[in-house]
């Protein structure tokens, strides 16, 4: 192997790492962003039924 060919490989591989970094990124924010929405869909959800529990008495 020549020397262009070890160097187009250890390109290659550095950038194929650097997608897998930053598709790991990506799939985190997006699971944290559902559980921040869930947890705030809860909290609305709770905040609502105090305020329905109020509105009848």
């Amino acid at each position: 192997m020549g020397s262009n060919a070890i160097s187009f490989i250890n390109t290659f591989l550095s950038y194929a790492l650097l997608y897998v970094v930053f598709g790991a990124c990506v799939i985190a924010a997006v699971f944290a962003g559902i559980a921040v929405r869930k947890r705030k869909n809860l909290k609305d959800a709770a905040v609502g039924e105090q305020t329905d529990d109020e509105s009848q008495k």
